[in-house]
């Protein structure tokens, strides 16, 4: 029986060898191999955010890059080139004049990715903006930046402006966690999924900058960095205003994060918060229609 397997064994490899012999490597190839066609967007976005940040910027919609649970639609190209103009303006040219173009580097995602549309979830609210893993964010409702939006400071920063630092935020403590007694300031106060039965008003008052920053202790840390950066000071006081006796929650919550930042990542807030309403008063300076 040895004899018989030993027989069967050569005569298998000798068809396999057999068989790889007769392969042709001169066939065509399962992989691409036709050059890639860039068009005036595309090299924009190499010299902009590849080549200098090794981010790749999608704007094309792919299912791999996106959440098939929602009903999704692609970004527009056009509004796509102007939204690419404006985060490159005011989320890495911000972070690369306050901490410098090595922090800018390591830190920004290492994938941008466009939705035309907002996602709508069951309960009825929509997410703007998503990180995952400090590897990738997605921005969405690109689509939505018409000419009136463009004019209009305080939609653009609700849509992306807002979205843009909060996300970032999350990829920093992801990679370096924040001080937990942040979480025990307003421990009680966290509802989870409900919190979009609440108002921003009523959150305030109960020490959170947002209604969104009621979800959890998380959201609640990159709301506390997203808000305060993208406000101005009459627009900051107003808050802490409106807060009441909640004040005093919300100004121990952004000791905390101002103690993270410049411990953690050598990054004074205020410093980017200066620079980030510096750069939004130019905006409309800002041209959007030619890619330089």
């Amino acid at each position: 029986m040895k004899k018989i397997y030993i027989l069967m064994l050569t005569g298998l490899l000798a068809l396999s060898f057999a068989s790889c012999s007769e392969d042709d490597p001169d066939g065509q190839s399962i992989f691409p191999t036709e050059p890639v066609t860039r068009d005036s967007f595309d090299q924009w976005l190499l010299k902009n955010y590849t080549w200098p940040y090794n981010v790749e910027f999608n704007y094309k919609m792919s299912d791999i890059e996106t959440d098939m649970k929602y009903n999704l639609q692609p970004a527009d190209s056009a509004k796509a080139a102007k939204l690419a103009i404006i985060v490159k303006y005011l989320w890495f040219d911000a972070y690369n004049e306050v901490c410098g173009t090595d922090f800018v580097k390591e830190n920004v995602p290492r994938v941008i990715q466009l939705i035309g549309t907002p996602a709508y979830n069951s309960e009825g609210t929509i997410v703007l903006g998503t990180a995952e893993g400090g590897l990738k964010v997605t921005l969405y409702m690109v689509n939505s930046l018409t000419d009136a939006v463009l004019r209009d400071y305080s939609t653009l920063n609700e849509y992306y402006f807002h979205t843009m630092h909060h996300e970032f935020t999350h990829i920093l403590t992801q990679k370096k966690p924040y001080n937990t007694a942040f979480d025990l300031i307003t421990e009680a106060g966290y509802i989870s999924g409900d919190w979009y039965q609440e108002t921003d008003a009523y959150a305030r008052q109960q020490g959170f900058v947002t209604a969104y920053a009621m979800s959890e202790p998380n959201e609640d840390f990159a709301e506390m960095m997203s808000v305060y950066v993208t406000s101005s000071d009459e627009e900051w006081q107003a808050i802490i205003d409106e807060a009441g006796d909640g004040a005093t929650a919300i100004n121990d919550k952004l000791a905390i994060l101002r103690a993270y930042m410049l411990d953690s990542w050598n990054l004074n807030i205020d410093d980017m918060r200066a620079a980030i309403q510096h750069r939004a008063h130019e905006l409309g300076q800002l041209d959007l229609q030619h890619l330089n």
